[in-house]
Parts: structure tokens; C-alpha cells; sequence
């Protein structure tokens, strides 16, 4: 038959139900694995119905097996228990449903599914997931805190409470999801993606309590860490007890031991904050104190000084020692001018004594040949003054005009013995004056 069908050529349902039946059929036999979410086995019967979910995303698979198997079962089958299942497919086409006969049931281990887990812990470390360098802070004080936790859960109570108590005016956006079982997954990262795209929520707390392994395993669901990694607002995992290592804990911002522990960790103690800045505040004080004390004797000690206490004290002394050098200066001028005054006045009268003036005063005349008008010499021998030589005789009171009449050289003895006695009295350059005039004198006693 064509596998083409058209308006003027429908295929019947029959047709239909065949073509689904075969395709259903080149399936074969496969493994699957799941969680049982419904577990159907009435007493006599000889089936069990089950619905078989998977962990990470809503979607079911209805399947069939005799009750017998689920009894021979080494671990007892219940609802949650995740379990892989081998068995082939089966299309009803009388009622158009598709189920899953099954002939052998294995419940899945902790061991392998913690096996499995650190595989996928490897696997998402080595993409960088989990690296320090990712982690943001957190905010000192949230305005507003996004909760994630099981509806009236002791989670919820605990960061509730907690938060309150250490901050009343804290303020919560709760999303209450299931924290456990298939639904958990996609119903936590639909909150998530809510809280995180809400612009009033600062930082986002997913709680659980304790449990055993397979009720924390949606809380290692690779969906979840991603969504968790994807998040823009920081993240606390607040997920079991202190032993409890899921990976949500790894990928978020923060991991908190408990959900106790993520309120204290994530709102500050409003009583131990007040005491912190009371402390602070008495140590700003005393420090300022401090300094004050500090600048205040430093103060002290710098205007103590002499030079601020007493700043005309600087100017009195340099006044006194300028006036002292004054004094001084005075005193030595005065003692200089005194002694330049005596040096004087004895050299005056030596001079006096020594000089033309005090020779003639005693007797003593300078006899001086005239030669010509301006043009005179002292004469200091007879061979200077022939006979009508012109003659000037200066005095004590005058000069007299004479000729020579003649010379005579007579009694040179007395003229030269006075010579040296004048000499001797006077000094050498004034004495040669003083001998010059006596000459001049006894040679003109001598002419006349």
C-alpha cells in the first residue's frame, strides 16, 4: 500500500494502527532507566502497572509486568526508587495506547548512581563550573532574599525564623517546589529562572532538609547545576546536613551547611551589628581622644617654647646685643680717634719741633741763592755764592734780599761739629733741613 494518503484517499484508522504497530515492533527490545512514580498491583492480579518518570525532565512512560517479577525482586520495588528496566514494546491497536512489557526489573545502587555522580562532578569541574573565580559575593545586606524550598518545610521554618530573628526588617520571596522526586528538578529551575529575572531579589537561597541519597539526587541533576551556573543573582545551597556533598553545593556562590546556617550566613545579626558599631563608634572616640591629647601636648610643648611664649623675649636680646655692640663700636671709635688724636698731636709735635719753622725760631735763618724770578737755591756752601751772588735770607718773621760781597773759608770746624748735633736731634730727612739752614745761617753771618 502507498504511504502517501490524500484528502480523496484517507487511511483508515486500522491502517494507521497497522503502520504504528510495525514501526513499534522494528524497536526491539530495550533498556530504560527511570523512577517509579505510580505503582499499580491489586491483589489476585496477575499484571502490575507502573509509571515510570524521568529524573531530570516531566516525562512518563506507561509500563506492564507480571506481578511475580516485582515479587522476586532481590530489593523491594517501590514508588521513587529509580530502577532499569528491560523489556519490548507493545502497540494496543484495538485501544491505540503504547506500553512497555517488561521482563526484568534491577533496582539502581548507591553505588552506581554515586559513580555516576562523579563522573558527571569530573566532567562539569573540567568546563570550570565549580571554579573559584566564578563565585560572587554576597550582598552585606539584602533588601530581598528569594527562598526555594519544600512548601511548610522545617527548611523554610528554619531561614524564616532565623533571618527574622537576626534581621526583622529582612523581606522573602518564597517559592515553595518539590524538593525531591521527578518533579523537583524542573519545578526548582523554574523558580530559579523566576527569582532570578525578579530585579528586587539580591541573593537566592535553595533549602532542603536532610535525607538519604536518593532524595538529594535532584539536587545533582546536571539541568539544575547548569541552571544554577546560569544564574546572574548569587546563589546559596542550603541542601541536607553537613556530611551531604550534592552538586548544587559545588556550582553555587555559597554552600551553607543547613538551612540554619545559610540565614546566618546570609542576614547579618542585627544585635551583634549594633554591638560592632557601638564598639567601633567607642574606638573612633578614643582615638579621637587620643589624637586630640596628643595635639594638645604637642601644642603645649611647641608655645612653652621661648620663641612662642615670650616672642618679644627674641628682640630684647637681639636689641640688648646690638646695643651693647653699639656701645662697643662707640668705645673702640672713641679709643681710635683718642689714640689717631695723640698719635696726631705727637707727630704734630715733632713736626713742630723738627721743622724750618721751630729752626728759625731759634735763630736760625735759611740762606737761599737767587738764580732767576721763581728760581732759588738753598746754599750750603761757599762755592755756591760767588761774590755778587743774589741772596734771599728767610727768617722767623720774613725774608731779607742780599748780595754776597765775598766768601771766606774760615773756621769750618764749628759749622760742621753743629751740623751733626742738629742731626741728631732731629730726623734724618727733616735734619738735612735743619743742617742745610744752619749752614745757611753761619755762611751768612760769615758775609756780612
Amino acid at each position: 500500500m502507498s504511504n502517501k494518503s490524500t484528502a480523496e484517499e484517507p487511511f483508515p484508522v486500522r491502517v494507521i494502527s497497522q503502520h504504528i504497530s510495525n514501526y513499534i515492533a522494528r524497536l526491539g527490545e530495550v533498556w530504560i532507566e527511570g523512577q517509579i512514580a505510580q505503582l499499580n498491583v491489586r491483589p489476585g492480579a496477575k499484571m502490575a502497572f507502573i509509571v515510570l518518570r524521568d529524573t531530570s525532565v516531566d516525562n512518563s512512560l506507561q509500563v506492564t509486568c507480571f506481578a511475580g517479577l516485582l515479587r522476586m525482586s532481590e530489593v523491594a520495588v517501590e514508588v521513587g526508587a529509580r530502577v532499569i528496566v528491560h523489556g519490548k514494546f507493545d502497540y494496543w491497536q484495538g485501544r491505540g495506547s503504547l506500553s512497555l512489557r517488561i521482563d526484568e526489573i534491577r533496582p539502581v545502587g548507591v553505588g552506581e548512581l554515586l559513580a555516576r555522580l562523579e563522573r558527571l562532578k569530573k566532567a562539569l569541574a573540567a568546563e570550570g563550573l565549580f571554579a573559584p573565580e566564578r563565585k560572587r559575593p554576597l550582598p552585606f545586606l539584602p533588601g530581598c532574599i528569594g527562598l526555594i524550598t519544600g512548601r511548610a518545610s522545617a527548611a523554610e521554618k528554619d531561614v524564616v525564623e532565623v533571618s527574622r530573628d537576626r534581621w526583622p526588617d529582612v523581606v522573602f520571596e518564597i517559592r515553595n517546589t518539590a524538593v525531591q522526586g521527578v518533579s523537583a528538578v524542573p519545578q526548582v529551575v523554574a523558580a530559579l529562572e523566576e527569582l532570578d529575572r525578579d530585579p528586587r531579589v539580591e541573593v537566592i537561597i535553595v533549602a532542603r532538609g536532610g535525607g538519604s541519597v536518593e532524595d538529594l539526587l535532584p539536587f545533582s541533576d546536571e539541568t539544575l547545576v547548569r541552571a544554577i551556573s546560569a544564574c546572574r543573582t548569587p546563589v546559596v545551597s542550603a541542601i541536607g546536613h553537613e556530611p551531604d556533598t550534592p552538586l548544587s553545593d559545588l556550582v553555587a556562590d555559597l554552600r551553607a551547611a543547613t538551612p540554619t546556617d545559610a540565614a546566618k550566613r546570609v542576614v547579618p545579626d542585627v544585635i551583634a551589628e549594633r554591638a560592632r558599631l557601638a564598639e567601633l563608634r567607642e574606638r573612633s572616640a578614643a582615638a579621637l581622644r587620643n589624637w586630640v591629647e596628643r595635639e594638645r601636648r604637642g601644642l603645649e610643648s611647641v608655645t612653652s617654647r621661648p620663641v612662642l611664649s615670650q616672642p618679644h623675649r627674641l628682640w630684647q636680646d637681639y636689641a640688648e646685643a646690638i646695643a651693647e655692640g653699639r656701645r662697643r663700636m662707640r668705645r673702640e671709635v672713641t679709643d681710635f680717634v683718642a689714640s689717631q688724636s695723640s698719635s696726631l698731636e705727637h707727630l704734630s709735635a715733632r713736626l713742630t719741633t723738627l721743622g724750618p719753622a721751630a729752626t728759625l725760631a731759634r735763630g736760625y735763618a735759611v740762606v737761599q741763592r737767587v738764580a732767576g724770578p721763581g728760581d732759588a737755591d738753598v746754599v750750603s756752601s761757599i762755592h755756591d755764592t760767588p761774590p755778587g751772588s743774589q741772596l734771599r735770607i728767610r727768617v722767623t718773621d720774613g725774608s731779607i734780599n742780599a748780595a754776597v760781597l765775598g766768601v771766606k773759608a774760615s773756621a769750618t770746624a764749628s759749622a760742621t761739629e753743629a751740623a751733626p748735633a742738629i742731626a741728631a736731634e732731629e730726623s734724618s730727612a727733616e735734619g738735612a733741613t735743619a743742617t742745610n739752614t744752619a749752614s745757611a745761617a753761619e755762611s751768612g753771618t760769615e758775609k756780612e
